[in-house]
């Protein structure tokens, strides 16, 4: 970070833009710039720095954002009134930026070991559907369950889940919309941090329950059973039926204790929703750095949301191991431009209001503040929407930019916690995995405190370095996989937030 004062900061050398840290009146004068602002300027915007001709580039980060629609002043607010898109290309140099990390100590935390050599961070029963039809019965009978007596304090159960979603019939049993609900229902029955789970559905769905159970053992521990309302006999039937069955499941589960485990054991979803102007400078590199120090213990991260990655892919692509994973990449930024136009949509269609708001102008400026959360290690693998991520490292998982719909992908791909940060304020959780809240900026921890489990605006306020926030966000990792409880998890979120990403016509 250079020239940073108490009014703005600027990030990269290059860039012909600072960024306002707090709200700037027409004809302020910035220190250390021999600029005066023409205008009001909002805190997280821009704010040009010299002459920017109309077509010329506009740089932050050292990274080109966009290109000016009209002729900017020097002092001027640069947002979507004179920012635009503009035609862009970039220099994947697949791997050439590709440095392994030197390896930590390793750390421990204390999780549930599972048959299969997962480690979880929670021990939930899940009671999951196949279809949207099953949803109610199966809400019920976690409402049953949590008041049943016996049930309510078995010992090392955090719970019982009902994952219910709006899909499942109305759709193609044959196409890439079906795959991803099977592999979504299928990874989410394996996740670690479930102990058991009880799948329910209808009968006469698309997405049958006899597909889904006959393709291979979906859980290793045998911790499964499975019913459909229709064959159990109604209602009140498969109630009864699914009580007594969680019954048997959460005896065998409570005998699981948490124990050691290496942090290595760790996948942890790295998330960015309600973005702002500080997004990619606070709590996006704190994480980044997080990320960087858990993989250097050998655990594994995951980035997502490729609408969100869009233009700044390159920075990822040159730090594949391999021309394999970097084509991947490009591959699905590929797809997603095709998914886009035949559903006549853009990629730089992404940026909510909130975003706009927050500071943010085109997509080229969001992702380049996504793609930090990464950090800086090499890229080991590429895959598909709640594909099982097999590979420890630093990862990408294919997922759109909404956010619930791209933590399912996550959790579905092995995720055991999820690490969210946000500058305007999001509110969420995600069963089974704890969700540990970054807030951007200090205004908006103050306002939500209550929702936000670390400050990084003390980055800007107070002088804490990206290395020292980085290494507290690994301290609540640690605290939070051995079974300290999050904000979220303590304001009860988690039972709405399960979005399988749907594709396809519904029919």
């Amino acid at each position: 970070m250079l020239q940073s004062n108490q009014s703005v900061i600027r990030l990269n050398p290059a860039d012909n833009l600072v960024i306002a840290l707090v709200d700037l009146p027409a004809g302020a004068q910035p220190g250390g710039l021999e600029i005066a602002t023409t205008q009001p300027i909002p805190r997280g915007h821009k704010i040009a720095t010299r002459p920017i001709a109309a077509g010329e580039q506009v740089i932050r980060y050292g990274q080109i954002i966009g290109q000016a629609l009209v002729n900017i002043p020097p002092g001027a607010h640069i947002h979507s009134h004179n920012l635009g898109m503009g035609p862009h290309t970039d220099d994947y140099a697949i791997g050439s930026e590709s440095h392994a990390l030197p390896a930590l100590p390793p750390r421990e935390f204390l999780g549930y070991h599972r048959a299969d050599g997962q480690v979880g961070t929670r021990n939930y029963i899940g009671i999951l559907t196949s279809v949207n039809c099953s949803g109610s019965v199966a809400r019920f009978i976690a409402e049953a369950a949590e008041k049943d007596p016996v049930l309510s304090t078995m010992p090392n159960i955090d719970g019982f889940v009902a994952i219910v979603h709006n899909t499942g019939c109305g759709m193609s049993g044959v196409n890439e919309g079906y795959d991803t609900l099977m592999r979504t229902l299928k990874g989410y029955a394996r996740n670690a941090n479930f102990g058991g789970i009880l799948l329910v559905g209808l009968g006469c769905e698309v997405m049958q329950v006899p597909d889904l159970v006959g393709q291979g053992r979906l859980r290793p521990d045998g911790n499964f059973r499975y019913m459909t309302i229709q064959q159990t006999g109604g209602t009140r039937a498969t109630i009864a039926a699914g009580l007594k069955v969680l019954h048997e499941m959460a005896e065998v589960a409570s005998h699981t204790a948490r124990a050691p485990a290496p942090v290595s054991k760790l996948m942890i979803g790295l998330q960015c929703g309600g973005s702002d102007g500080y997004s990619g400078i606070t709590a996006n590199p704190a994480l980044g750095h997080m990320s960087d120090l858990l993989v250097q213990m050998g655990g594994t991260t995951i980035l997502s949301e490729t609408p969100e990655i869009y233009g700044a892919e390159h920075l990822l692509t040159r730090r594949a191991v391999s021309k394999e994973v970097g084509d991947k990449l490009l591959e699905r930024i590929q797809w997603w431009e095709d998914y886009t136009a035949r559903n006549g949509g853009e990629m730089d269609n992404n940026p909510s209001p909130g975003n706009k708001k927050g500071g943010l102008t085109t997509i080229l400026e969001k992702s380049l503040g996504a793609v930090a959360k990464g950090g800086t290690a090499p890229l080991v693998g590429v895959y598909k929407f709640a594909e099982p991520i097999t590979t420890p490292g630093f990862t990408y998982m294919d997922s759109p930019g909404y956010d619930p719909c791209s933590v399912t992908g996550q959790i579905a791909s092995g995720a055991t916690m999820i690490i969210f940060t946000t500058g305007r304020g999001s509110v969420s959780g995600y069963k089974p995995s704890p969700c540990i809240k970054l807030a951007t900026n200090s205004e908006m921890y103050a306002r939500m405190a209550e929702d936000m489990d670390i400050n990084c605006g003390d980055i800007l306020t107070n002088g804490v370095s990206i290395a020292a926030k980085g290494a507290e966000i690994l301290e609540k990792v640690i605290a939070v996989a051995s079974g300290a409880r999050t904000f979220s998890e303590e304001l009860g979120f988690g039972g709405a937030e399960f979005v399988p990403w749907q594709i396809g016509a519904v029919m």
